[in-house]
């Protein structure tokens, strides 16, 4: 059994991005995996100053307080991570790449974490559209050398609310993601 956080990055309640999380969360639970998710709806988060104070704690805290640090915590004690964003401008929402950045107090202390999941949405109907969030969380991970990614959902020609509904295949792809995780 593994520890699973899932975090949807997405504010919009119920959006595209947050129904594949919730089908990789059921079909996680289905496989007797323990599983958390999280969403960045209602969160208190400040954006990263680079003052660099998280470096030199051995318990990974960072200066300013806020929700990222219960966020942080839950990332280093699981063993999966999954991310669901939606894609803005043919990259990650701001929320999530707003998260990475404080993720910093994780590098002075042991994590768990080796699989990484994606699971996305863009109006595009490409899977280029996907890339530059791609390229952005594979920075992230190769700063944590125990860690891969080991999926991607292309949720392509999602456009407008719901949308993700009228495209079973995809939230099946996630849903049987989370079983393999």
């Amino acid at each position: 059994m593994k520890n699973i956080i899932v975090i949807s990055t997405s504010l919009r309640k119920n959006g595209n991005s947050e129904r594949l999380a919730d089908a990789f969360v059921k079909g996680a639970k289905e496989a007797g995996h323990m599983v958390e998710k999280c969403s960045l709806q209602g969160c208190a988060m400040h954006f990263c100053t680079g003052c660099m104070a998280c470096q030199h704690s051995r318990q990974g805290q960072c200066a300013m307080p806020d929700d990222a640090d219960i966020l942080i915590q839950k990332m280093a004690a699981a063993d999966v991570i999954a991310f669901a964003t939606p894609v803005y401008f043919y990259e990650m929402c701001g929320q999530m790449k707003t998260l990475l950045d404080r993720t910093n107090p994780l590098f002075p202390i042991p994590y768990k974490f080796k699989d990484i999941y994606l699971l996305t949405t863009a109006a595009d109907s490409e899977q280029h559209a996907m890339d530059g969030v791609i390229k952005g969380l594979q920075g992230w991970i190769d700063c944590f050398d125990k860690s891969s990614l080991k999926a991607v959902v292309y949720g392509t020609s999602i456009d407008g609310m719901d949308a993700v509904l009228e495209h079973p295949e995809i939230l099946n792809e996630a849903y049987e993601l989370g079983k393999k995780a």
